[in-house]
């Protein structure tokens, strides 16, 4: 079942609002936990919840046939919840997209099929989503939207390839990004770069 659950300050003009979408098996309540980490006090915070605990069944590289109507379907409620802050007044360029492992993923793609001015981005261990990366896919410019790409260089979900070329293809569509990347092997989201976000994005 899907759901959305709302923590933070209230939705309205003039304020900041994240979307926070977690990774596969995982929860809204689980990404929401960021919030002990990340400067987000100020914000309102948005996460959806995956059916099932996954946005799409397969690896994000899958044969894009494969991961759909899940795809398709979860696209759909992430523009639902942008939507719904749109509705509430809050400035696009207030909106921030923020997402471990899948929902790294899924930010990145939502963000780069809607291209503005954003907040920012924050794709914790993720890239743009198919086999091959569709460049008709992506249309708008980003204006400097701030984005940071980060992950480990031997993650075995998440290829540093594909990462870079997230990195190329997000630039040329105006944002400004910072691809961090790490030496170790984990899967997992670092104090390094919760520091670069709470600096260089959030600060």
């Amino acid at each position: 079942m899907n759901k959305l659950i709302n923590e933070g300050q209230k939705p309205q003009k003039g304020k900041k609002a994240a979307i926070m979408i977690h990774g596969r098996g995982a929860s809204a309540e689980s990404i929401l936990s960021l919030k002990s980490y990340l400067k987000l006090d100020d914000f309102a915070l948005i996460a959806p919840q995956a059916a099932g605990g996954t946005w799409y069944p397969y690896s994000f590289m899958a044969p894009d046939h494969s991961n759909q109507p899940a795809l398709s379907n979860s696209l759909q409620q992430i523009n639902d919840a942008f939507d719904s802050l749109i509705q509430e007044g809050v400035l696009a360029s207030d909106i921030y997209l923020i997402g471990f492992s899948q929902g790294a993923c899924l930010s990145l793609e939502f963000a780069s099929r809607n291209a503005q001015k954003l907040g920012g981005v924050v794709a914790f261990t993720g890239g743009l989503i198919g086999e091959q990366i569709n460049t008709d896919n992506y249309q708008g410019d980003f204006e400097d939207t701030p984005v940071l790409i980060s992950g480990s260089q031997q993650d075995t979900h998440v290829p540093l390839e594909r990462m870079k070329e997230s990195e190329s293809l997000l630039k040329k569509n105006g944002a400004d990004v910072k691809l961090l990347t790490f030496a170790d092997s984990a899967h997992t989201i670092r104090q390094e770069e919760i520091d670069w976000v709470n600096q260089h994005i959030l600060g």
